[in-house]
C-alpha cells in the first residue's frame, strides 16, 4: 500500500509515458530511459530471473535480458488491458511480447500480468511480473520452428532452441 492516493488520471498519465518510453527501448534497444521510470529502491519481482533491488540491478537485468533470443527477438511490449486502482498507486496490466516477424507475417507472442505501484512524479517503486515461464518457452519454439520452416533461422535462435526448445 501507498501512503499516498492518487488519482486515476495521475496513474493514467504516468502509466502512458512509461509505456512510451518501454516501447521507445523495445524499437532501440536503449533501456536507460525505461529504467530511469523506477526509484533508486526500486523492489522487481520476476518470477523467473528473480528479485531486483535498485535501479542498478534492473538496468543489469534487462539488459542481459533483452540482448539475447528470445527477449532479443522481441518487439514491443503493449499492455493488452489496463486497471488503475488508486487506493493502492498500482497499475495491473496485462502485456504483450510479440516476437519479430519469422518472415511471412505470422505473429507469435506469449503475455504476463504486470502490477507496477507508483511513488509520484513519473516514479515507480515496484514491479511484479507474473506469469507461465513455460509459455514464454512454447512461444519461442514456435517462433524457431516458423523461421526453420521459412528458412529465417539464425545461428543464435537456433541455439536456443536446440537447447531449451527442440523436442528431443
Amino acid at each position: 500500500m501507498t501512503a499516498t492516493v492518487f488519482t486515476r488520471d495521475e496513474l493514467a498519465a504516468a502509466f502512458q509515458t512509461f509505456e512510451q518510453d518501454v516501447a521507445e527501448a523495445a524499437r532501440t534497444q536503449d533501456w536507460d530511459a525505461w529504467v530511469e521510470h523506477y526509484t533508486d529502491d526500486v523492489l522487481y519481482i520476476e518470477h523467473a530471473a528473480g528479485t531486483m533491488r535498485g535501479r542498478d540491478e534492473v538496468r543489469t537485468w534487462i539488459r542481459r535480458t533483452m540482448s539475447v533470443f528470445p527477449g532479443s527477438y522481441m518487439t514491443a511490449f503493449p499492455s493488452l488491458w489496463t486497471v488503475y486502482d488508486e487506493a493502492t498507486g498500482r497499475v495491473i496490466c496485462e502485456l504483450d511480447n510479440p516476437m519479430r516477424d519469422p518472415g511471412d507475417g505470422t505473429i507469435i507472442s506469449a503475455t504476463n500480468i504486470s502490477i507496477v505501484t507508483y511513488a509520484g512524479d513519473g516514479k515507480w517503486s515496484r514491479q511484479e511480473d507474473v506469469y507461465n515461464p513455460l509459455r514464454f518457452v512454447a512461444a519461442a519454439s514456435k517462433w524457431c520452428r516458423k523461421a526453420q520452416e521459412l528458412g529465417t533461422l539464425d545461428d543464435e535462435a537456433a541455439a536456443w532452441y536446440e537447447k531449451f526448445g527442440a523436442r528431443r
